[in-house]
């Protein structure tokens, strides 16, 4: 019975501590012998966003005539309205990207932006108005940007809808802004649900490799879910760190030296 005892003993501590969360398993974007390319960084920064469906746009004209241009832009008091509403202001008063990849326009009507950079829009609104109500002299300007980057947080770290606005954000940072992700958390495989033209695709990112800053999923974009799953330690049910479970071994080795002299006395 001491022998049985003594090995079962040593399997439990043996798990327990095996099931310690440790630095390698929290500590974000650590230097793994994975050689960066500085050119290929640089290419992915640059990278312009491309206008998905759902997505909201704010667009704004002006020009030498700003009583033409009025027409175009929400009134003053609606742009009061909408930076006190935030997020609802943006989605009443903005441009959405309907399911046919269109914005409705005021007076040119629907335009194509499905695919389309930025800057792109910003010259084929530009190229509209000029084409039927502006001359060359009017010195027209258009302004386009996304009305914030909004994306959602699940599992092992803050849930919820967030929104930022910003132009580019990336995953670290979004994740800052929802709170972080718990010690359970698996950083080594973080699932990002991405929208797509044709459908969406689940994508998979180590938080924990330096080499995370050259994935094509390091910045997030409009529309992204971003899932963390719980560490298998977790659902082992084993405590977080030493002391947890120092304290755990501690408690079964009083059950079962009592359970042993408890039946040795029988």
């Amino acid at each position: 019975m001491t022998k049985q005892l003594f090995l079962f003993t040593c399997v439990i501590i043996s798990v327990l501590c095996s099931s310690c969360i440790t630095n390698k398993d929290v500590v974000y974007l650590q230097d793994k012998g994975t050689t960066i390319n500085d050119s290929i960084l640089i290419k992915e920064l640059s990278k312009p966003y491309r206008v998905q469906i759902n997505d909201i746009l704010s667009i704004n004209v002006k020009a030498l005539d700003e009583e033409l241009v009025a027409i175009f832009n929400p009134s003053t008091s609606v742009n009061n309205s909408s930076a006190n509403q935030g997020q609802s202001g943006l989605y009443f008063n903005g441009f959405t990207v309907d399911l046919h990849g269109n914005i409705k326009f005021p007076i040119l009507g629907e335009i194509n932006v499905l695919g389309f950079t930025i800057k792109e829009i910003e010259e084929k609104v530009k190229d509209e108005l000029t084409k039927q109500y502006f001359k060359e002299t009017a010195e027209l300007f258009v302004t386009v940007k996304l009305a914030g980057l909004r994306y959602t947080t699940i599992g092992e770290v803050g849930t919820g809808v967030h929104t930022l606005f910003q132009d580019r954000v990336n995953i670290i940072e979004a994740l800052a802004n929802a709170g972080d992700i718990t010690q359970t958390g698996d950083r080594r495989d973080v699932l990002i649900v991405r929208q797509y033209p044709d459908g969406q695709k689940i994508h998979h990112i180590d938080l924990t490799d330096i080499a995370a800053m050259q994935s094509p999923y390091y910045y997030i974009q409009p529309n992204d879910i971003i899932l963390v799953k719980p560490l298998r330690r977790k659902s082992l049910g084993a405590g977080q760190t030493v002391i947890q479970n120092v304290t755990t071994i501690a408690s079964i080795l009083s059950v079962l030296i009592s359970t042993y002299f408890l039946t040795r006395n029988l």
